[in-house]
C-alpha cells in the first residue's frame, strides 16, 4: 500500500514520519490500572468519603495521597509558582532571570531560536552572561529546532556554551543509537539552581506575534497568534527540573558541563506543592499519564483541560466519557487550528462519543492553542509539555509540574475560562451533520493517528 501524505504536513515532516513508520519499534500506550481513595487510606485513618460528598480539604489530601500511591518520585512542599498566561509574559520573565543569572544557566526545549523580548535577544543575554563566568548547558531538541541557525548556535559554542543536539535526525551523528522518532519536547530553564521554567511555551518565535495576528487568511500558523502557558517555580521543586535536565544530559552522552553550584540549598518559599514529572519512551508505567488518569477518576465536580494536539490514547477518551456520564463536569480546549492540521482532523473524528457522554468540547477560533493544561476541581493543577496524545505518552521526552494546592488550581481554571469565552462550542448536532469532505479528512487522518 502506497504511504499517503496526509493533509497539512509538509515534506519535511512527511518524510520523517515515513521513515520513522519503517524504522522505530511499535509502542503501545500501556493500561492504567485503577487507584482510589480507599487504596491508599493510611493504617490508623478513616477511609476517605466518596468524592462527591468530600469537603475541599479531604478532596486535597486525597489527591495528595493518591499521587504519593502511585510512585515513590519526590512530592515537594515550600514552593512559589507564578502562573505565566502567555509568550509575551513568559519571555519577559525568563530574560528577566537569565539576565541576573550568575553561576549557571540550563536550558532543554523542543524547540531552542534566538527569541526576542523587550528588543533584547536571547543570544546576547547568553553571550553577556557567559562573558560574565556564567556557565550555560544547552539542549535543543534536533527535529523540533531544525529552522534554528546553526550559527546561533556555534557563536554560543564559541562563548563557552556547552551545546548538545537531541537525538540527531542524522543517524552519522547520533551519539546514542538512532531514535528518529524519540524526541525530546520538555521545556526547562534553571537559572542558578534556584529559578525555574516549565510547561508548554518553547523559545520560539511564533511567540512574538501579537493577538492582533489571530489566524492569517492563508492559516499559516507561524504568523499566527499562539495561546500557551508556563510557570515559573522556586523553592526545593527547582531542584527536581535540574535533576531532569541533567539526567538528559548523561543519556545523550553529553561532554561534562563545567563546574557549578547546580544544587544549592533551597529554603521554603512559598506553600505550593509540586511533583515534578519526567516522562520519557520507554516507560512501561508512564507516570504523568497514570497521575492525569487516576486525578480524574477520583474528581469530585470538575476536569477541565486544554491541550495543543487532542488524540487522546483510547483508555483517555474513555475515562472521560464515563466520567462526563457520571456528571462531572467535563471541558476540554482544543484547536481549530494547528501547526499540524491534520491532528486537528484526527481530534474531530472522535468528539461524537465524548459529547453524547455529555462533555463540552471547545475549538479555539482566533489563535493556536498550544497549552498543555489540567485542572481537577479546585486541587490538582498541571503546568507541562504533555499533550493528550499518544506521542506524549509513549515517544517524548516530556516534563510536567503537578501542583496541589488551591491557588494555582484557581488560576489555571480562570486562565481556561479565558480560553472557552474565546472559543466556539461543538454542538453534537451540528457535527453530526459536518460535510462529507471533513469525513473524508478525518478518515486520513485517523490513518496516521498513531504517529500523532
Amino acid at each position: 500500500m502506497p504511504l499517503i501524505r496526509p493533509p497539512n504536513l509538509d515534506r519535511r515532516q512527511f518524510a520523517t514520519l515515513a521513515a520513522t513508520a519503517v524504522l522505530t519499534r511499535c509502542a503501545a500506550v500501556p493500561d492504567i490500572g485503577e487507584l482510589t481513595g480507599r487504596d491508599i487510606a493510611l493504617p490508623g485513618r478513616r477511609d476517605a468519603a466518596p468524592p462527591g460528598q468530600q469537603s475541599g480539604t479531604d478532596a486535597l489530601q486525597t489527591q495528595y495521597d493518591l499521587q504519593r500511591g502511585l510512585s515513590d518520585s519526590p512530592i515537594v512542599s515550600g514552593n512559589t509558582v507564578t502562573l505565566l498566561p502567555g509568550g509575551a509574559q513568559a519571555f519577559e520573565a525568563m530574560f528577566q532571570a537569565l539576565s541576573a543569572a550568575s553561576d549557571s544557566i540550563n536550558l532543554e526545549y523542543f524547540i531552542l531560536a534566538d527569541i526576542t523580548s523587550g528588543g533584547t535577544q536571547l543570544a546576547e543575554i547568553l553571550l553577556d552572561r557567559l562573558g560574565a563566568g556564567v556557565n550555560v548547558n544547552m539542549i535543543y531538541d534536533a527535529y523540533g529546532s531544525r529552522d534554528t541557525p546553526a550559527a546561533f548556535f556555534d557563536t554560543l559554542r564559541k562563548a563557552g556554551a556547552k551545546v548538545i543536539a537531541f537525538n540527531p535526525i542524522d543517524p552519522l551523528q547520533a551519539r546514542t543509537g538512532w531514535a528518529p522518532n524519540d524526541r525530546d519536547h520538555r521545556k526547562i530553564m534553571v537559572v542558578d539552581g534556584r529559578v525555574g521554567f516549565t510547561g508548554g511555551i518553547n523559545l520560539d518565535k511564533a511567540y512574538e506575534n501579537p493577538p492582533s495576528a489571530g489566524i492569517p487568511p492563508d492559516g499559516n500558523t507561524r504568523h499566527a497568534y499562539w495561546r500557551d502557558a508556563a510557570v515559573r517555580i522556586e523553592g526545593p521543586a527547582v531542584a527536581e527540573l535540574q535533576k531532569l535536565f541533567f539526567g538528559t544530559w548523561r543519556e545523550q552522552k553529553a561532554p561534562a558541563a563545567e563546574p557549578a553550584d547546580y544544587f544549592p540549598p533551597l529554603p521554603r518559599t512559598g506553600v505550593q506543592t509540586i511533583r515534578i514529572i519526567g516522562s520519557s519512551p520507554g516507560d512501561q508505567q508512564p507516570l504523568y499519564y497514570a497521575s492525569l488518569l487516576t486525578a480524574m477518576r477520583n474528581a469530585r465536580r470538575r476536569v477541565w483541560l486544554t491541550s495543543g494536539y487532542f488524540v487522546p490514547p483510547h483508555q483517555e477518551r474513555e475515562e472521560l466519557a464515563a466520567i462526563s456520564r457520571a456528571g462531572i463536569d467535563v471541558r476540554i480546549v482544543a484547536p481549530a487550528f494547528s501547526d499540524v492540521q491534520a491532528a486537528v482532523y484526527a481530534a474531530r473524528a472522535s468528539y461524537g462519543d465524548l459529547l453524547e457522554a455529555g462533555a463540552k468540547i471547545y475549538e479555539m477560533r482566533d489563535a493556536v492553542i498550544h497549552a498543555k493544561l489540567a485542572v481537577v476541581d479546585d486541587t490538582w493543577t498541571v503546568v507541562g509539555s504533555s499533550n493528550l496524545d499518544r506521542r506524549s505518552v509513549v515517544f517524548n521526552n516530556e516534563v510536567d509540574a503537578v501542583i496541589l494546592g488551591h491557588d494555582t488550581a484557581a488560576q489555571v481554571e480562570a486562565l481556561i475560562r479565558q480560553y472557552m469565552d474565546a472559543s466556539r462550542p461543538i454542538e453534537l448536532d451540528r457535527w453530526k451533520q459536518r460535510p462529507l469532505k471533513e469525513r473524508m479528512r478525518e478518515i486520513e487522518a485517523r490513518a496516521w493517528e498513531y504517529w500523532m
